[in-house]
């Protein structure tokens, strides 16, 4: 199933999407009139907490009532919401190689060009990549970022004040589901509820100072409306195997990145299972891939600027796609 959190009317609803992601079908209008409330549809986090039944009822719900117009509204017609605008916790992680080598000299570059260092910035692109440093082979690597701050198809980041240089990052990521601790990867898989896009954007030049710090990107990243998730969430059992789907960035209509979701140093169930040491997992947790190689400006030179629409497309799940603008300082 495709599942979405969606406005209409001032109300939040969760509905499954149908009919070529055309259609939101409305779970709750669906279980009142099929014989009662149901407070597993209240939210997103309700339906991930009901567990296996109630996911079992929402397939039934579709498959009895999905051709009822009077109980699906057309996706354009409403507001598509991140799938869990509030996750319990964010994750995100650096999981291909490709953009962990790349990335770090995108920011020296970026310094360079900031003192407008020619000599250092010709010295930096002469340079071979180098090898990747042990520690990404040795254990996931992850950071935890604003869960306050997501946001879903379709909005305008805006851009904050103390930036100006504006990026994205083309990544896709999982939903958790069953609290649970020590999990092996072995049984990760229990754990994983469905799929989704991020667009990490990033505030590069406040994240190449930060960075500096040692400690890990704070306002480069957190920043109101920064964390874009969606359009919605995907069951495994609709992806298949998630590490062979293709992925692409365009800006304005022009494509930028291209990639696949293959190479991740670790899988998901394997990150899962490294957070999970001595930690409770919560359902309704959010943990991201990373950035693609060639996937964010940051590896190609070639930053957002005011205005831009930025769609980032997953094999499927679906495009995410938002507009950034500065602000008025």
């Amino acid at each position: 199933m495709k599942l979405a959190t969606f406005k209409t009317a001032g109300q939040e609803k969760i509905g499954a999407v149908h009919s070529n992601d055309s259609q939101v079908f409305d779970l709750a209008a669906a279980a009142a009139r099929d014989g009662g409330a149901d407070p597993a549809f209240g939210s997103m986090l309700a339906l991930i907490d009901a567990g296996p039944r109630a996911l079992d009822r929402a397939r039934a719900l579709l498959d009895k009532h999905g051709q009822d117009a009077t109980l699906s509204a057309v996706v354009t017609t409403v507001d598509i919401l991140a799938p869990v605008p509030e996750p319990r916790q964010m994750r995100d992680g650096m999981s291909f190689p490709l953009h962990i080598l790349q990335a770090p000299r995108g920011q020296q570059k970026l310094a360079a060009r900031a003192r407008g260092d020619m000599v250092e910035l010709a010295r930096i692109d002469a340079e071979p990549l180098g090898e990747l440093p042990e520690v990404y082979r040795k254990q996931p690597i992850f950071y935890i970022t604003n869960r306050f701050s997501v946001r879903g198809t379709n909005t305008t980041v805006k851009w904050p004040r103390y930036s100006k240089v504006m990026d994205y990052e083309l990544e896709f990521g999982i939903i958790t589901k069953n609290k649970g601790a020590n999990i092996t990867p072995a049984k990760a898989g229990d754990h994983i509820f469905g799929y989704t896009i991020f667009n990490d954007f990033s505030a590069r030049d406040a994240q190449r100072i930060e960075m500096e710090g040692r400690l890990g990107p704070a306002k480069g990243k957190s920043f109101d409306g920064g964390n874009v998730m969606g359009p919605w969430i995907v069951t495994p059992d609709e992806i298949g195997d998630p590490y062979k789907l293709k992925m692409e960035a365009r800006v304005n209509g022009e494509t930028r990145s291209k990639g696949v979701s293959e190479g991740m140093l670790f899988s998901f169930e394997e990150i899962i299972a490294h957070v999970s040491q001595d930690e409770t997992l919560m359902p309704g947790e959010f943990i991201g891939s990373g950035t693609v190689g060639n996937g964010c400006g940051l590896e190609l030179g070639w930053f957002l600027e005011h205005g831009d629409t930025i769609e980032l497309e997953v094999e499927k799940i679906g495009i995410l796609k938002n507009r950034v603008e500065r602000q008025e300082t």
